[in-house]
């Protein structure tokens, strides 16, 4: 049965979660859960998008609990996380949206036969099957970097291993796509994105 923390403050909620708490996880999710909602949605104009930004604050909340610190309130510390999340989503849109637009660019330079022998959409499945073949710390590594727009250092912190040991990771990545995608010209895409 699980104790209920209605009454509880935040600081108290703050303690037992860095404890292992689920019952203090799940109250601080409900106190704050549609509040986050409501600022992500206004933010992104997206339902999807938002919904999946609060669930990847509140997991990263969980992930961080042991080390967790509560400074200024969990509006304060929701409100920042929210922010982050926000921000990495419309770089990741921007991303895209300029790829698609120097990718059609570049399509109409293709000479024919290229662009007889491979569709865009082929060609992205080619690209997905590469990035599966990869192993899987290294398919790891090379999605937070192309897929979730981290920095190599973030990559380094968040999977803790060496910022040394993740410029591993991406060369081996971008040799293995090199190889089985150079002449489709994707691999500069991918090394500037």
């Amino acid at each position: 049965m699980m104790i209920s923390l209605t009454e509880h403050s935040e600081e108290e909620l703050a303690g037992l979660l860095k404890k292992n708490s689920e019952a203090a996880f799940s109250e601080i999710y409900r106190r704050y859960w549609d509040k986050l909602y409501v600022v992500s949605r206004k933010r992104l104009d997206d339902a999807t998008e938002a919904e999946e930004i609060v669930q990847d604050v509140f997991c990263n909340l969980w992930r961080k609990r042991a080390n967790f610190e509560l400074r200024k309130g969990f509006n304060n510390y929701f409100s920042v996380a929210v922010k982050f999340e926000v921000i990495n989503r419309l770089q990741k849109r921007t991303r895209t949206q300029s790829f698609e637009k120097n990718w059609s660019q570049e399509l109409t330079e293709i000479d024919l036969s290229t662009q007889d022998q491979l569709s865009f959409n082929e060609l992205k499945q080619l690209l997905e099957l590469t990035i599966k073949s990869l192993p899987e710390k290294c398919q790891l590594v090379f999605r937070l970097k192309h897929d979730d727009g981290y920095s190599q250092k973030q990559i380094s912190e968040h999977l803790e291993i060496s910022e040394k040991t993740v410029e591993a990771h991406l060369s081996k990545a971008r040799k293995t796509i090199k190889d089985k995608l150079g002449d489709f010209g994707i691999l500069l895409f991918l090394i500037n994105l």
